[in-house]
């Protein structure tokens, strides 16, 4: 008796890059294997490559489907109205929408499009830069008082806030979420930003953070040399791409001569975050004792404290966020429940300022005015005065008060 051959999914090569992309954000690109991949899917390794060449081609197809995944919501929203208001309204909550239904491959946007090649990261960049302004073209018809900078600015804090799900693990309900992310991405659109051409604010680049200032010269000593060379190179390169040897050859030192001060790769990175860790608890102590029980006030300076941070810290931060997963198991667990405690804290103060504002909602908000402010000091110009400072500042707040 002949069997019937098995047949093959018309949406295989779909199936594929999700599981790509999903094990991409949860992992980091480094971190996964074309066989780990194949066994998601339920195939075999080498029957992968009937629809990719290699790993990359998988992670160019997967940044290249979010994008068009939101230039088609983007594109829907825009075209079921001809009044402006309707088409940002439309906008947001089509984003906020599909944050939800793709949380799990959102990532892709903020750290993993750092491993693709030069012409993939601008044509992924462009992409996302033409949507942005094709909408803040819309939120300038609503508020025409912007100059194109302003709406610019705007429109990007928005999108950072609604995809703000794809950095925490957050319960979300569906209508409930969508709906306070599509208000939070409002509050911002309606926000107060000074002039941006003038040279004390500083635009948004489409280039990637650059190494702290204050990071290079606070390396005094050779291990605090070793620490922060190794984190400006986890930050640009991913830390599965990168070697003692890099490190080394980096800080202008034998590789040999780093285990006198680190055992190991993984010891860096637990070091490094141990570091942001203390930091970003000293800087919440702070704020919270300058404030004197005035919650409001506190809440100014815990944003304000974590908006300094994030600006003369751009490699440590980055690293923070981003490569969690890669930690030893020892670090990884004790880590997570520092973060989740940071987080919590936020939410208690916001819950004290806003009484009618539910626990799950207060934790969506913090998520989206963190994201808000990560995106925006990745993506400034480094070189940007601290004047820029309080700009983002006022948009965190604005997600934190309004929705």
């Amino acid at each position: 008796m002949r069997q019937t051959p098995v047949k093959r999914p018309k949406n295989r090569k779909a199936q594929i890059a999700l599981a790509a992309a999903e094990l991409f954000c949860a992992r980091g690109y480094h971190g996964v294997g074309v066989d780990e991949i194949a066994g998601v899917v339920g195939i075999t390794g080498p029957a992968i490559y009937r629809h990719f060449p290699n790993k990359y081609a998988m992670l160019v197809h997967a940044t290249r489907e979010l994008g068009t995944s939101v230039r088609t919501a983007v594109d829907t929203a825009l075209s079921a109205s001809d009044d402006p208001e309707r088409q940002v309204d439309g906008v947001l909550d089509a984003l906020a929408v599909l944050s939800l239904e793709q949380r799990r491959v959102t990532g892709l946007y903020q750290w993993e499009n750092r491993y693709l090649s030069a012409e993939h990261r601008a044509e992924f960049r462009h992409g996302l830069a033409a949507l942005i302004d094709r909408v803040s073209d819309r939120v300038r018809a609503v508020r025409p008082e912007l100059d194109r900078a302003q709406a610019r600015l705007l429109t990007r804090a928005a999108f950072s806030a609604i995809a703000s799900l794809s950095t925490h693990r957050a319960p979300a309900a569906r209508a409930r979420a969508t709906d306070l992310l599509r208000r939070a991405g409002w509050a911002l659109l309606r926000a107060d930003v000074p002039d941006l051409t003038r040279s004390e604010s500083a635009p948004v680049s489409a280039l990637g953070p650059g190494r702290s200032r204050r990071a290079a010269e606070d390396a005094e000593s050779r291990r605090e040399t070793v620490l922060a060379t190794a984190i400006r190179l986890f930050h640009q390169n991913g830390y599965h791409a990168v070697g003692m040897e890099d490190i080394g050859r980096a800080a202008g030192l034998r590789a040999s001569s780093l285990y006198r001060y680190f055992p190991g790769k993984s010891d860096l990175l637990a070091a490094a975050y141990h570091r942001a860790a203390d930091q970003v608890a000293t800087s919440t102590a702070s704020s919270l004792s300058d404030a004197a029980g005035d919650g409001e006030d506190a809440l100014r300076r815990l944003v304000n404290g974590f908006v300094a941070l994030t600006f003369e810290h751009r490699d440590l931060v980055a690293v923070y966020l981003a490569e969690n997963n890669n930690l030893p198991d020892r670090d990884r667990h004790e880590l997570r429940r520092i973060q989740r405690e940071q987080v919590e804290q936020w939410v208690r103060l916001l819950e004290g300022v806003r009484p009618g504002l539910s626990t799950p909602d207060a934790r969506l908000l913090v998520h989206a005015a963190h994201n808000v402010v990560t995106d925006l000091g990745g993506a400034t110009d480094p070189a940007a005065p601290e004047e820029f400072r309080p700009v983002v500042t006022t948009l965190a707040l604005s997600v934190l008060h309004r929705p």
